[in-house]
């Protein structure tokens, strides 16, 4: 057992070494050698977990949603809508495993990768989420969860993107986000339930605190 348990840490410590890796430099110009220097593992260690810097970069893609804490539930599913999207933006600013993920799927480096598995998967969250508000009637009659889901998803892609061009290092993605909400929610959501709902910067983490 606590050989198992000290692979699994090393695992975890060379996956988010390389997303550390990945985040700052981009996928050609990340190194294994300074990967492995960053997670003190050895060069045998990492390819016992891994076969590649391919593979490695798609293993870190693809924590971007099993590693996702799920939002709580909460009395209204638009408000679960929300907390995804404010909970990712929260964790951007602090979850460098999440950070050299979102590099990596928006990288233009590396065509070999598995980038759109994320995109399918917070698309799919995020479908099921809204096809439940509209089973309860929070969502407008003519609001299609079908085409809201990958709209949301697409523009967090695109905040991402700007974000870094701007140099601001996605310390404003929380803000951009709300802003993001408040303009798309007004469109899909009975005015009840819209009124009710929390999108202001800040919601990330109250979400994960459960307030």
């Amino acid at each position: 057992m606590a050989k198992q348990d000290r692979a699994i840490r090393t695992r975890q410590a060379i996956l988010e070494a390389a997303a550390a890796v990945f985040d700052e430099r981009g996928y050609d110009a990340a190194k294994l050698s300074d990967i492995l220097e960053l997670a003190q593992v050895t060069k045998g260690a990492l390819y016992f977990h891994f076969e590649s810097k391919e593979d490695l970069a798609n293993a870190v893609i693809e924590a971007q949603v099993s590693a996702a804490p799920e939002p709580r539930p909460q009395v209204s599913k638009l408000q679960e809508f929300v907390d995804i999207g404010m909970i990712f933006a929260h964790r951007l600013t602090h979850d460098g495993l999440l950070r050299g993920s979102v590099r990596l799927t928006l990288d233009q480096g590396g065509h070999e990768l598995n980038r759109g598995g994320p995109y399918r998967e917070w698309t799919e969250l995020n479908l099921k989420v809204l096809e439940e508000a509209k089973a309860r009637g929070e969502l407008l009659p003519h609001a299609d969860p079908a085409e809201v889901a990958p709209l949301v998803v697409g523009s967090y892609a695109g905040l991402n993107l700007m974000s870094q061009a701007l140099g601001s290092g996605r310390s404003d993605m929380e803000r951009w986000a709300s802003v993001l909400y408040r303009h798309v929610l007004p469109s899909i959501a009975v005015p009840a339930v819209l009124a009710m709902l929390d999108m202001e910067p800040g919601r990330g983490e109250r979400a994960l605190g459960g307030a």
